[in-house]
């Protein structure tokens, strides 16, 4: 098989009476969802739980099994070693990728040296080392069964001596307008996949961007628009849609697939935020009502950012940014175990602090009830 050569951007020949339509209705949907994100005061607090889950799954179409739940466990020292803690290192680092490309974005516009970077964070663990972390590739590869070889090959990306040019076509591409911003996402998503730059990690990446460069175009007033839960859901014509591209220039069939998905999923983004921040409403009157306390924002905030942790993490995190004494925060905390709001995964021993979590939470993030 020899390798894809690239549709030169932006796309022409397009279907624009099948698109249009389409680009109506996920443009509707995506102002809906944006609408709710801007009447959210703290959306990085609130939204926390979106952006776990968001790792989770985007890694899940990697083949990372592990759950929103594992994840923070494994953050509150619950979950030390074996594959499932490589799984959550992978997972981490895909959130980690996602915060930093919010404190970047708010003051430079993505960039190719943006992207290695991300990519650097992303395939910074016990399994990425060997990826070389932040290089586009300079070798070629190809995608198939196991020790295939490249003519036994389902697809072959662009030679790597050309690759440099054909990324530079997508960065001066991502600079431009196009009919509509999400009908060029959805170019930007597919084409950015087809180029396969890195050794690994290429559709995480390619997901991470969709967001920011919502963001940067100004459809969302925050970088948070996430799509994986869709696209797991569609695994197999997520992946047949790109396919179609290289092999017979499909782009009308994968740019629809992508406007429903941004339809969809900003339909079911929707109902999350208006629960999340039903809930963190609820728990406020709650949080005051079972404590008392001046710091009842501080706790919320706190078990929102991190709703399994460990008391004395917590303790010492009040101390650090809000200059709580450490002798005030265990107190809060078996107020808020007394009332249900907190439950302890694991009791303390000696020197080894309590576990505790806020279950309603976790089981808003997760879809359904774990804790």
């Amino acid at each position: 098989m020899q390798p894809y050569i690239p549709n030169a951007l932006p796309i022409t020949d397009l279907d624009y009476r099948l698109l249009l339509p389409l680009v109506g209705q996920a443009n509707a949907a995506l102002a809906r969802y944006d609408g709710l994100l801007q009447g959210i005061p703290n959306p990085a607090v609130m939204l926390s739980p979106l952006a776990t889950q968001e790792a989770v799954l985007s890694s899940k179409i990697e083949g990372t099994q592990a759950t929103v739940d594992e994840v923070l466990e494994q953050e509150a020292g619950l979950i030390k070693e074996g594959q499932k803690y490589e799984d959550i290192q992978e997972i981490s680092n895909y959130r980690k990728a996602l915060y930093s490309a919010r404190e970047y974005l708010k003051d430079y516009p993505i960039r190719l040296s943006f992207v290695r970077e991300l990519h650097r964070i992303l395939m910074g663990s016990v399994r990425g080392q060997d990826k070389t972390p932040g290089v586009f590739r300079l070798d070629q590869n190809w995608i198939g069964k196991h020790g295939c070889t490249m003519e036994q090959a389902s697809f072959v990306p662009p030679n790597p001596i050309q690759l440099p040019d054909h990324l530079q076509a997508w960065e001066h591409y991502l600079d431009s307008d196009d009919v509509d911003f999400l009908l060029q996402t959805a170019v930007l998503h597919a084409q950015f996949e087809l180029l396969h730059p890195f050794k690994d990690g290429n559709g995480r990446i390619g997901r991470i961007l969709i967001p920011l460069f919502l963001f940067q175009k100004r459809a969302l007033s925050q970088p948070m628009f996430y799509l994986s839960e869709y696209l797991e859901n569609h695994r197999e014509e997520y992946y047949a849609r790109l396919k179609a591209i290289s092999e017979d220039g499909d782009w009308n069939g994968w740019i629809a697939f992508f406007l429903q998905a941004i339809t969809t999923q900003a339909a079911q983004n929707s109902k999350r935020v208006t629960a999340i921040q039903s809930l963190y409403e609820e728990m406020k009157l709650a949080i005051q009502a079972a404590t008392h306390s001046q710091y009842t924002v501080h706790v919320l905030d706190a078990i929102f950012i991190k709703p399994i942790f460990r008391s004395s993490d917590l303790t010492a995190r009040m101390f650090r940014e809000f200059g709580i004494h450490e002798k005030t925060t265990p107190g809060l905390l078996r107020q808020l175990k007394a009332a249900g709001i907190l439950r302890e995964l694991q009791a303390g021993s000696g020197r080894r602090p309590a576990t505790l979590c806020f279950p309603r939470l976790i089981n808003l993030a997760e879809g359904h009830e774990v804790l």
